[in-house]
């Protein structure tokens, strides 16, 4: 690798400016963010622009992977309440990237009514098993953004696990059977897992069961009144001291409660491993080595908060940049971080569409256009900060 070098000793080069920014959740995929970003650029600025999208483990996991060069491969999988989902993996020679979002997500609800006692992770289990079909045995599980809270089972159940109550009855994996399962019987598990590599890229640190488990702080967003929380924590208590069994310390490995308890169950049951989504993402893109012929970096997601400091992309983007002295400028809609903390987390300016438009439902329905205006403005910022050129635009 080469380190970076300032425009001021490439003679007059055009700056290479790295556009890394996360989706604007309600509004614009990460690809659309970058795409909008990059516009605002060049209109304001002679540079020459690399788009990255980047992801943190939930939606825009298998899009990143695409854009990282991954080959698309359709699948059909079980949607969160069982119907038929035509959906994608990601492949690369031995490696995979399935995305949970994509296969049983919150967003293919049946018209997005919600099921948090009925909803079920097998269709995530369906393109794990694609992958193996395909050949790959390093597969990375993106979590975010499950409709479910089942432990797990559902995934297990797709790759040959049986589930069994006290009276030896066979149950079928979702939140409602969580508390009368006795048994998980594996021997019948796909034994091309024996051979595979599971790794899950998770952003959260929650544990599976009690007060900062996935049934109390998830199971709301996913439609659970008080009484099926508590029916889902408890269950969840029962199925992990089965997965303890197996693998002491699961239920309470800080983020084995993703995804309503998906991670507890891969680590029990898979053998996996657990790592940074926005770092196994960036990892992916070789973004290390975008990093050392940029001159400039710039990222963001829709809010800028207290949520982006614990392991979300834009914070890990600033981060490897900042490792580099690369100046950092954020792009959000929002930003509710203190100038402190966003300079401690390594970005050297933000700029939101919130300053020039205070409405939430304009900046939502507009956001492409607010964007390329925000880009603009960014980009006169690092241009007088790196004693460049640009060109006159109107703004």
């Amino acid at each position: 690798m080469t380190a970076s070098v300032h425009p001021s000793q490439r003679g007059h080069a055009a700056p290479v400016v790295l556009v890394a920014p996360d989706k604007f959740k309600g509004s614009l995929t990460a690809a659309q963010v970058a795409a909008a970003i990059a516009d605002g650029v060049t209109e304001g600025w002679d540079a020459r622009v690399v788009t990255r999208p980047v992801a943190d483990g939930g939606d825009g996991t298998l899009a990143a992977a695409l854009g990282a060069g991954f080959a698309r491969h359709p699948v059909v999988v079980r949607g969160p309440t069982g119907e038929p989902v035509a959906a994608a993996i990601a492949v690369s020679g031995p490696r995979a990237v399935v995305e949970l979002a994509s296969c049983c997500g919150l967003g293919l609800l049946p018209a997005g009514r919600p099921a948090p006692l009925d909803a079920s992770t097998a269709g995530l289990g369906d393109a794990i098993r694609a992958a193996l079909d395909a050949g790959c045995r390093d597969i990375t599980v993106g979590v975010g953004g499950s409709a479910s809270t089942d432990a797990g089972l559902g995934l297990l159940s797709a790759l040959g696990a049986r589930l069994y109550d006290a009276a030896g009855d066979e149950l079928n994996p979702s939140g409602r059977a969580l508390e009368a399962v006795r048994r998980i019987d594996v021997t019948h598990l796909d034994v091309r897992l024996r051979e595979a590599r599971i790794t899950v890229a998770c952003d959260v640190e929650n544990p599976l069961h009690g007060p900062d488990g996935a049934a109390h702080v998830y199971a709301p967003q996913k439609g659970a009144d008080p009484t099926m929380v508590e029916l889902l924590d408890r269950g969840l208590r029962n199925v992990g001291a089965l997965f303890d069994a197996t693998r002491p310390g699961t239920s309470l490995t800080p983020g084995a409660g993703a995804a309503g308890g998906v991670t507890a169950a891969a680590l029990a049951v898979l053998g996996a491993q657990v790592s940074s989504g926005a770092q196994l993402v960036l990892d992916m893109l070789d973004f290390d080595e975008l990093l050392d012929a940029a001159d400039v970096v710039i990222t963001g997601e829709g809010s800028l908060d207290q949520q982006t400091l614990s392991g979300k992309a834009p914070a890990v983007v600033a981060a490897r940049a900042r490792s580099r002295g690369l100046p950092v400028i954020g792009i959000a809609g929002r930003a509710t971080l203190t100038p402190g903390e966003l300079a401690d987390a390594g970005f050297t300016t933000v700029l939101t569409l919130a300053e020039i438009e205070p409405r939430l439902d304009v900046c939502l329905a507009d956001a492409d256009r607010l964007l390329r205006v925000v880009a603009r403005s960014a980009a006169g910022t690092v241009r007088s900060s790196l004693g460049l050129r640009g060109r006159q635009t109107q703004q």
